[in-house]
């Protein structure tokens, strides 16, 4: 929930800094709140700076008010969208089954669902990591997934926001917990294809290293996004 009109200006500016100094073969999507969707796109097009939402409704239309289904968020020009984050689950009590009727919306819709999955800090220092990680992704990835429609980030509760990041071996573990999980789900030739993101307080500073962990495929970058500067610094971290 951060994001006014204003904030287009840093969207422009990544733009400007990509253009400038191109980063290649990097895939860059950007989820500003609903009320810039368009205004986003507009500024956007021809970028090469994918757009993307944070939430969808489980349905496709209907009397919920205040909010939005994935056919609108595909009509507003987005290509994908976040489900479960964990802020989702935290503030306002998200099920992982929920969370898997959401993926299904956006893949119904033809949007990329980017579903999230994490412990929370109590979890951790009980030694549940391994057990929540695997339980939410097995009950919140749809039978419709696969690794064209999917994308899954691993988001440590305790690391958003925090400042604090799990030991390189930690994310090495849980990132490679995750793509046997989604072997035994998807067979290993489509598991090996989807894509595995971390988040949980990515940074300049730390970018590299995080990235250049085996099975993390990129980052879901939360604070650090809202500046050009430090977004560009953290996809630059690929170059």
């Amino acid at each position: 929930m951060n994001g006014t009109g204003a904030s287009l200006a840093e969207i422009g500016s990544l733009i400007d800094r990509l253009q400038a100094t191109p980063v290649p073969g990097v895939d860059i999507l950007v989820c500003p709140p609903a009320t810039l969707l368009y205004l986003a796109r507009e500024l956007m097009r021809e970028s090469g700076v994918a757009l993307g939402a944070q939430d969808c409704h489980v349905l496709a239309s209907g009397a919920h008010t205040g909010d939005i289904s994935a056919e609108m968020i595909a009509d507003a020009g987005a290509t994908s969208v976040i489900v479960g984050h964990t802020e989702r689950r935290t503030d306002h009590g998200e099920t992982s089954e929920l969370v898997r009727a959401k993926a299904e919306a956006a893949h119904r819709a033809g949007l990329t669902s980017i579903i999230c999955i994490g412990e929370s800090e109590v979890e951790r220092r009980g030694g549940r990591t391994l057990d929540i990680v695997g339980s939410q992704l097995e009950a919140s990835l749809p039978v419709s997934a696969n690794a064209a429609n999917t994308v899954i980030a691993y988001e440590p509760v305790w690391a958003i926001g925090s400042g604090l990041t799990p030991s390189e071996a930690d994310i090495a573990e849980v990132h490679g917990f995750i793509r046997n999980g989604l072997a035994r789900r998807l067979g290993e030739t489509e598991s090996a294809r989807l894509r595995i993101l971390y988040g949980g307080s990515v940074k300049p500073g730390n970018a590299a290293s995080i990235l250049a962990i085996p099975n993390v495929h990129g980052a879901l970058v939360g604070g650090a996004s809202l500046t050009a500067k430090d977004f560009f610094a953290i996809i630059s971290a690929y170059a």
